[in-house]
């Protein structure tokens, strides 16, 4: 039983160290190609059963890798594949802060004619109602630091925070 619970604590201990590379390579992965395949390789084997939260780092990172892709129907499917992931994962767990502002990223970043803007507002209002009930000083950090970036937000907006 001892063993059953050190284990446990060692990949709890191993997916929050991860969730802390993966967050701060996620902020360098939109201008940098090689930080973006990386993470894309990193979270490769993420499936549906994981956690909600890698699953939109996955489908995220996927859409940035669609920025970097050559092709049209490259970037196409890399794009496609990311919302469907990230949409997944709003959908799984619809109240977690951390994976509306990753999806409201992706929306103020994604080009006007790909058409991926139909919750902007939702998230926005989200994030404003509910960062003061984030617990994590981590994700605090992160959606903070999205917020102050971002061009959603109004400068008295930015100001709350």
């Amino acid at each position: 039983m001892k063993a059953f619970g050190l284990i446990a604590c060692f990949i709890t201990f191993v997916i929050t160290a991860n969730l802390a590379d993966i967050r701060e390579n996620y902020t360098l992965a939109n201008n940098d190609a090689d930080v973006a395949n990386k993470l894309h390789d990193q979270l490769s084997k993420i499936t549906k059963k994981d956690k909600a939260i890698l699953i939109a780092y996955k489908g995220a990172v996927s859409t940035i890798k669609a920025k970097h892709a050559k092709g049209v129907k490259q970037k196409k499917t890399f794009f496609k594949n990311g919302v469907s992931l990230l949409e997944y994962a709003v959908e799984k767990a619809p109240n977690n802060i951390e994976i509306r502002c990753i999806r409201l990223g992706v929306q103020e970043n994604s080009p006007k004619f790909l058409k991926y803007k139909t919750a902007v507002q939702k998230d926005k209002q989200f994030l404003l109602d509910n960062f003061k009930n984030i617990k994590s000083t981590a994700v605090r950090k992160f959606v903070k630091g999205y917020i102050l970036q971002s061009k959603i937000f109004t400068t008295s907006e930015k100001q709350l925070f």
